[in-house]
C-alpha cells in the first residue's frame, strides 16, 4: 500500500514521501498562486480553483488567502463561501454540500497525529475525513477536528471547537461544542 492511499485509509504514513511532498508542493504553488490573483479576475482564480480542488462547484466564491495541504482532497459543491484566511489539512477527504458558508479563519484538520508522544516522535502520521452537509455556515474562527461529520441546515457558532458529529438542522456552539438549540 502506498503512503498516499494509507493516508486516505486512516493508516499511520509516512508525510515525508516522495509523491506526498511532490503533492503538497503542487498544492502550495496553486494557491499561492490563487492568493496573488486579482480579485476581479475570475476566470483566472476560478481555473487555479479547479486545478487545485478535487472538486469546485459552480458559483464557488473563496476570498484569499485561503491554504491546504493537498486540494485534491477537498470537493465543495455549489454556491460555496469562504471568507479570508480559512485553513484545509486535507490529508483525508473533506467533503462540504451546496450552499456552504464560512466566515473568516475557519479551519478544517482532517490530519492528526498519534496521542502517545512515543509514537508520535517517530514521525507517522493520520488523519480522518471530514464531511459537512448542505447549507452550513461555519461562523468565525471555527476549528473542525479530524473525523467530524456536520449534519445539513446546521450553523457552528464563531470560535467553537467541533470535535464530535454535529446532527443536521441545530445550531451548536461552544469548546468543545456542543447542540444549544434546534433550527
Amino acid at each position: 500500500m502506498t503512503e498516499l492511499e494509507k493516508m486516505l485509509a486512516g493508516d499511520l504514513y509516512d508525510a515525508s514521501d516522495a509523491t506526498l511532498v511532490r503533492m503538497r508542493t503542487e498544492a502550495r504553488t496553486l494557491f499561492s498562486e490563487f492568493n496573488r490573483t486579482p480579485y476581479d479576475a475570475e476566470p483566472e482564480r476560478r481555473k487555479l480553483l479547479q486545478q487545485l480542488l478535487g472538486h469546485a462547484g459552480d458559483n464557488l466564491n473563496i476570498q484569499p488567502p485561503f491554504y491546504c495541504d493537498y486540494g485534491t482532497n477537498i470537493s465543495i459543491g455549489a454556491n460555496g463561501f469562504l471568507n479570508f484566511n480559512c485553513i484545509f489539512l486535507d490529508c483525508a477527504r473533506i467533503t462540504i454540500g451546496v450552499n456552504f458558508q464560512c466566515a473568516p479563519n475557519v479551519q478544517l484538520y482532517a490530519a492528526y497525529h498519534p496521542v502517545m508522544a512515543a509514537e508520535r516522535i517517530k514521525g507517522p502520521e493520520l488523519a480522518l475525513p471530514i464531511t459537512i452537509g448542505d447549507n452550513v455556515w461555519l461562523g468565525g474562527g471555527v476549528i473542525v477536528c479530524p473525523g467530524v461529520t456536520i449534519g445539513d441546515n446546521t450553523t457552528i457558532g464563531a470560535g467553537s471547537v467541533v470535535t464530535k458529529d454535529i446532527p443536521a438542522s441545530v445550531f451548536a456552539a461552544g469548546n468543545p461544542c456542543r447542540v444549544i438549540r434546534t433550527l
